[in-house]
């Protein structure tokens, strides 16, 4: 090797080594399904940047496979139930939502919701048991010696761990019901006159009624969640802690708040400084595809290709349906790649091919793609805002109906109902968002506005997590409100106050004024009545 060679390379050495000394221990609560998918580019970058970073993982976990080849290193630790249970605990909340839900009243969806709710908790504590009671985990985790937990707080009990590993905290979340979590324990703005609650399916453009909707849906969903959330919780921390304890008040200690959302994609509101938004963090660059999709993407000529999929969620759908989609993609002139891994339907075109796995955000970057049907997962619908295509929603359950809203009042996507669409009606949206100029055109807007920011949101992310280790947290980016009371927050003591000097000042105006009426009257002589009386007593 020439000196003039061996120099680049040695500076590369030293750096990496240099990088590796310096490197924090992180310590990452489990997770499942899109969101450990959201996680993992993050967990590459900061071991890319020389970061030790170890995985908690319960024996129950669905996802998470502690024996693929991986960059960070697995902790796995038993739980008292089965990875069966927790699947088909998914199944039924899966089928409530998909086939179920449409046939209900409120009142039977809230009772079931609730019960289904009150069922992944506690499933959900008894992976936290095998943590936070288990003395050979917890000796184990104490002697590590991690600098940061870093967690989804979806999966309860990170909180109650960082407290007891004393751990700077740092979440990853999308949103929480209601933003119950975000407004009252991480205390973010949210006035319900222009912050549409979560899973509501308005926007920040409200008329006066869906505003006094909006205002008693913040306060119902408070009161349910209460309920079902909030008083099991605060039961299991104040029994592995041993005093009383809101589990509310341990989440508030969080450091930085990760949001995974970004001004494409959600409606400008009020946030605070421990409140980052670094939606796509999961988004790159597009890679080239597999020799056998390349080949069929260009043979699409200038109509293009379609890009459809359900999600990792949804493996299945039922014959009936299958043969309903597969008619409508038929009809359409783009070649269509289709991720669907359930009986062949009959009605298959042509220009359709299935795939039991897609690289998605390889296709949603293709020069070829015309549109992506989605079922408007977040994680998808980011892809196609950071490669500017337009969608085609079909929601299925969860926040996908609320992702596809803030797309369609975007101008980007359409949306067919999962259980009334027809053939036609499939068949017509994918031709209208294709051939209506104005959906690629804000698409591509949407995509400039993506890119268009100081940091990509992975090194944003990234950024916040190192800053966390490096001042061993940042609780110097915490608002005092989180220490008022409710009504020192509203200012109700100060309104109180006001009003109580208010009182007084016209209370002492009205006497002031009374005894000034009596002063005035008294001065101008003997009445009648007193002239009366002093002719008779003379």
């Amino acid at each position: 090797m020439k000196p003039a060679q061996r120099l680049p390379l040695s500076v590369f050495l030293v750096f990496s080594v240099t990088l590796s000394a310096h490197g924090g221990n992180i310590l990452v609560w489990y997770t499942e399904g899109s969101h450990w998918i959201n996680l993992k580019p993050v967990l590459d970058t900061l071991i890319d940047r020389g970061h030790h970073v170890t995985v908690l993982v319960p024996s129950s976990s669905m996802f998470m496979n502690t024996s693929e080849p991986s960059r960070f290193r697995y902790e796995p630790f038993n739980v008292s139930i089965s990875r069966e249970v927790m699947e088909k605990s998914m199944e039924e909340f899966l089928h409530f939502s998909i086939y179920e839900m449409d046939h209900m009243s409120y009142w039977e969806i809230y009772n079931k919701f609730q019960a289904m709710v009150h069922i992944n908790l506690q499933n959900n504590l008894k992976c936290l048991d095998g943590v936070v009671k288990s003395e050979t985990m917890m000796k184990r985790l104490r002697e590590g010696n991690y600098d940061l937990l870093l967690s989804d707080p979806l999966y309860p009990g990170s909180d109650l761990l960082a407290e007891m590993l004393d751990l700077p905290l740092v979440f990853s979340l999308r949103f929480s019901l209601a933003n119950n979590w975000e407004r009252h324990c991480g205390q973010i703005p949210a006035p319900p006159s222009f912050v549409p609650i979560a899973m509501s399916k308005m926007t920040d453009k409200m008329n006066f009624f869906e505003r006094v909707l909006n205002f008693f849906l913040y306060a119902l969903q408070d009161i349910v969640i209460e309920n079902t959330l909030w008083k099991d919780l605060d039961a299991y921390y104040s029994e592995v802690k041993g005093t009383p304890t809101s589990a509310c008040k341990v989440m508030s200690n969080t450091d930085i708040w990760l949001m995974r959302t970004y001004w494409d994609f959600d409606f400008p509101r009020p946030f605070l400084p421990n409140f980052k938004f670094v939606g796509g963090i999961h988004c790159r660059p597009a890679k080239p595809l597999p020799e056998d999709m390349e080949e069929f993407a260009q043979s699409s000529g200038d109509a293009g290709i379609v890009v459809f999929t359900l999600g990792s969620m949804i493996k299945n759908i039922t014959k009936e349906k299958s043969n309903m989609i597969a008619s409508a993609l038929a009809q359409i002139p783009q070649k269509v790649l289709w991720r669907y891994s359930g009986e062949k339907p009959d009605t298959l075109g042509a220009n359709t091919r299935l795939f039991d796995w897609m690289p998605q955000n390889d296709l949603l970057g293709h020069p070829k793609t015309r549109a992506f049907i989605t079922h408007g997962g977040t994680n998808g619908i980011y892809e196609a805002i950071y490669h500017g295509v337009p969608m085609v929603g079909i929601p299925m359950f969860g926040d996908q109906p609320e992702n596809l809203v803030h797309m369609m009042a975007k101008g980007v996507a359409t949306t067919v109902d999962f259980t009334t669409m027809t053939t036609e009606g499939l068949r017509d949206a994918i031709n209208d968002v294709i051939n209506n100029k104005s959906y690629k055109e804000n698409a591509m807007r949407l995509s400039k506005i993506h890119h268009d920011r100081p940091l990509s949101a992975r090194d944003e992310a990234v950024f916040w997590i190192e800053f966390t280790m490096r001042n061993k947290g940042a609780k110097h980016l915490r608002v005092h409100s989180h220490d008022l009371t409710w009504y020192q927050y509203h200012s109700l003591d100060v309104l109180a106050f006001l009003l109580t000097i208010i009182l007084l000042l016209a209370a002492l105006f009205t006497k002031t004024c009374c005894f000034c009426l009596r002063r005035c009257c008294g001065r101008k002589g003997p009445t009648k009545k007193t002239k009366k009386m002093k002719k008779k007593a003379e």
